[in-house]
């Protein structure tokens, strides 16, 4: 049998005559059709082009012009493919001939996914943002494991450092580094009594009492530094835009994604790496960054990443799901094929 697929539009005079041949060929050549009309798909028509009918013979494609003759040929020219391939002993006619009318559970994941990846990846994104926050409630409660578990699995992950985390059930939401010169607010430094430059005691700390201003509880850490709870935030909520969106959103030129997602983080956070060498540390040009900048730039390189990325992903599963719902149509037609044949 050879899998002929026809890719056709709604109004199309030639497309009706390309399937009126195959018809009258599929006795002779043993023709298993199948017909996608990409008017159902924008990405399987950008994929395939904007002039049909576009026919698919075994290996062979077929675009316009398309008369008997050339359909005659290529149906020749597929049916000699597999009787050489049988000569050859490359694989059993039914495992090299029908391999795409059949329909696997894999298939079947692969449709499922092409339709709902974006209510599977904003739940898994939930699922990584959320997470590291049961951490300050867990020390809150007295689940010590499950915190400590937490700040474990999320420790090859983040940085963890105090003085760039968010903090709950304490004097303030967080606790900057002097260097940050934000006099409004008790610095790292002040609070617990250890020099920012420890990174190791800086990245161990949870939370808990003071050590070093007057007795004011210090409260409990997220697991994840500010800067990566909005990055994946803002993944996660423009998921959700995009999802509520109809998903129909153009895919952000990858010289705005640099510009607007890119730099900002890259020049935000590699400014304040000197700031953490001893020897550099005491420069008076030694920055160190504000919550709210490490949130505005997170914000910018999740939310632009996913806008050059959920249009390209989006394009690709619809071009799957209409190849796949072809498929299974195939196989429906094949199965009742064969059972009439027997």
């Amino acid at each position: 049998m050879i899998t002929v697929t026809v890719y056709r539009t709604s109004s199309c005079p030639m497309c009706d005559e390309v399937q009126r041949v195959l018809e009258d060929l599929r006795e002779t050549f043993d023709l298993q059709i199948t017909v996608i009309n990409v008017d159902n798909s924008e990405g399987l028509r950008s994929l395939m082009g904007e002039i049909y009918p576009i026919v698919e013979i075994g290996p062979y494609r077929l675009r316009p012009p398309i008369d008997r003759q050339s359909l005659e040929i290529a149906l020749g020219a597929a049916r000699d493919r597999q009787s050489q391939l049988q000569q050859l002993g490359v694989g059993d006619r039914q495992n090299q001939v029908n391999m795409s009318t059949r329909w696997s559970a894999a298939d079947a994941l692969s449709l499922w996914l092409s339709h709902h990846y974006l209510a599977v990846f904003n739940f898994f994104l939930l699922l990584y943002v959320g997470i590291p926050f049961l951490a300050p409630l867990s020390l809150r409660l007295g689940w010590n494991r499950l915190a400590n578990a937490i700040y474990t699995v999320y420790s090859p992950l983040c940085h963890q450092l105090a003085f760039r985390s968010w903090f709950f059930f304490g004097l303030q939401p967080y606790y900057p580094r002097e260097a940050a010169h934000l006099d409004n607010m008790v610095s790292y430094e002040a609070i617990t009594g250890i020099s920012s430059l420890d990174l190791r005691r800086a990245r161990a700390l949870t939370g808990g009492e003071s050590l070093g201003y007057g007795v004011a509880p210090l409260g409990f850490k997220v697991a994840l530094c500010q800067r990566d709870v909005a990055i994946y935030g803002s993944m996660l909520l423009f998921g959700l835009v995009f999802g509520l969106t109809g998903r129909r959103w153009r895919r952000l030129p990858w010289y705005l994604w640099v510009l607007f997602g890119l730099v900002p983080i890259a020049l935000d956070g590699v400014s304040q790496l000197p700031g953490l060498i001893p020897y550099l540390s005491q420069w008076s040009l030694v920055r160190e960054s504000t919550p709210l900048l490490r949130t505005i730039t997170g914000f910018l390189f999740g939310w632009m990443t996913m806008w050059y990325l959920y249009p390209i992903i989006e394009e690709n599963m619809r071009e799957t799901h209409a190849i796949l719902q072809g498929k299974k149509r195939l196989v429906a037609q094949t199965m009742q094929h064969e059972s009439i044949s027997t």
